[in-house]
């Protein structure tokens, strides 16, 4: 045979894998948005904040959640124009309805990239595929896609900057990267240290040049062209890029000094939602053997491909942070960290399963782990819900106090107009339904909330925030929507309040401990 002949062989030889690849990859991206459509939408309060925004600039009162006041209370304007694109063409009423499917289609794009991603750092099919498997199908993933957030075009995003990355295509590189910190700030934690990978690549490759054309300068203009005219556009309208949520967070919520740390080592323990299988055993499992596997896995895939480092590093990054800054930890602050979490969890597996056991039996032996940890994931789901619709949705994509809002909302629907005020604790529902102006009591959409906390910790429930009575007493709402326990030891207890308003409504729930939901009114109000 000649040389000509075996370099057409292995052309072909090439060419059929990768055509394998991308079917492979077709397929797990089908398996990702069928996951998502299944259950339909369920979603989160948060999301219905950004539904707002997008429907105000639609209806030209620019970007803002109440007409007439420029506060960045969304931390994802990115998300937020995307909304905007696709309510121009089915309109902004459409919007609940149009993300959760948006969401699908990105999480698709994001499996068939993961997929890559496994394919490049482990060099096999079968550990790039069960990282593919286990994503599509993850409770954790499904729920934030169909509750409507931007976490699955965030996770996409962040999925291909990483993915050009290791493919050293930069300046693609630059383009995701500065997309995904348009689409949440927080993206500062992965992209610093991308950003710093890339520069040592290229200052040892080009060497023999002077220092200056050593940088990327042609990545660090494509990044700033796209993030630059947002943080003009935020300091001329806001004041600043920084979203108020984030201050207005830090104040109205009170936590103990460790809450982040310990809710990073508890979902880190359940990468495959173990406690819904086993309870408090599996997360101690959990903790015992998924640390040191993802470990093994750092040392297994960066011993490999060293430019694998940066994303090694960033669910400890990431987690190092957030439990510094001590936030509370929302369900969805965990989804950028647990993504690459599970990618050297599973490398760890694949590398300890091939020295210890064999390159053979150590691929059923991690066969057989994967089965399993898919068996834990699918776990979580529940063929019959016991709220919402009934159709298979994971048990984690609980909206059930999203259900009592609306409900609310729409019993004083009849009622208010566009110039009636709402104070409420939890706003996107209600603002999203109502229509009327709100008084965010927590803060995130309205500055003058945040004077008034933090507020004194004997006035909580059982809920770790509590409702400031002066800021009621001083802004006087027409309407207060809140859960019970929000008000229990403060709100409902001040004299001035029940002088000033009466109860109008109690919607039955028993929510983080709560007597029902609570619709008051101003007592002139109804005069």
């Amino acid at each position: 045979m000649t040389s000509a002949n075996i370099l057409a062989d292995m052309a072909e030889i090439d060419v059929e894998s990768h055509r394998r690849d991308w079917v492979i990859m077709l397929a797990f991206a089908l398996l990702a948005v069928v996951a998502r459509l299944i259950p339909g939408p369920r979603l989160i309060d948060d999301a219905y904040i950004t539904y707002r925004y997008a429907r105000n600039i639609l209806s030209g009162l620019g970007f803002v959640y109440n007409a007439g006041e420029s506060v960045l209370g969304t931390t994802t304007p990115l998300y937020t124009f995307i909304l905007v694109a696709m309510g121009a063409v089915g309109g902004a009423q459409s919007l609940p309805v149009l993300s959760p499917v948006i969401n699908a289609l990105a999480d698709g794009f994001g499996v068939a990239l993961l997929y890559q991603i496994g394919r490049h750092s482990f060099g096999h099919r079968l550990p790039a595929g069960a990282l593919a498997f286990l994503w599509s199908v993850s409770p954790r993933s499904v729920t934030f896609a169909i509750g409507g957030m931007e976490t699955s075009v965030y996770l996409t995003l962040t999925v291909a900057a990483m993915w050009f990355y290791l493919s050293n295509r930069f300046r693609l590189t630059a383009v995701f990267t500065a997309l995904t910190l348009l689409t949440r700030p927080d993206a500062l934690i992965w992209a610093g240290p991308l950003g710093l990978a890339i520069m040592v690549i290229r200052w040892n490759e080009h060497r023999d040049q002077p220092r200056l054309s050593r940088l990327p300068w042609v990545e660090a203009f494509i990044f700033g062209a796209l993030v630059v005219p947002w943080l003009i556009f935020a300091w001329i309208t806001f004041g600043s890029p920084v979203p108020h949520s984030v201050s207005a967070k830090s104040v109205a919520y009170l936590v103990s000094p460790t809450q982040g740390l310990v809710a990073f080592v508890q979902n880190f323990a359940i990468p495959f939602n173990e406690f819904s299988t086993f309870g408090q055993f599996g997360a101690l499992v959990g903790f015992i053997v998924y640390l040191p596997l993802s470990a093994l896995g750092v040392l297994y895939i960066c011993r490999a491909r060293k430019q694998f480092i940066p994303i090694a590093i960033f669910p400890w990054v990431y987690a190092a942070v957030f439990s510094v800054a001590n936030p509370l930890i929302f369900r969805w602050y965990i989804m950028p960290p647990i993504l690459i979490y599970i990618v050297l969890v599973v490398g760890g597996a694949w590398g300890l399963a091939r020295r210890i056991i064999g390159e053979e039996r150590g691929r059923r032996a991690f066969g057989a782990v994967m089965v399993i940890w898919a068996l834990l994931s699918l776990n979580e789901w529940k063929l019959h819900p016991d709220h919402g619709a009934d159709r298979p949705a994971p048990d984690m994509a609980w909206y059930q106090l999203e259900l009592v809002y609306a409900e609310a909302a729409h019993r004083l629907q009849p009622l208010v107009n566009k110039n009636t005020v709402i104070a409420a604790g939890d706003i996107g529902v209600v603002g999203w339904y109502s229509g009327a102006r709100i008084l965010d009591t927590l803060g995130l959409i309205s500055p003058e909330a945040t004077r008034y906390y933090p507020i004194s910790p004997s006035m909580l429930g059982d809920a770790p925030y509590a409702v400031a009575p002066d800021l009621i007493i001083d802004e006087q709402p027409d309407y207060v929507i809140i859960l019970e326990t929000y008000g229990r030891n403060g709100l409902l207890k001040d004299a001035r309040f029940k002088q000033m308003y009466h109860l109008r409504e109690t919607i039955e729930t028993d929510i983080y401990g709560s007597h029902g939901m609570l619709i008051y009114e101003r007592a002139d109000v109804s005069r």
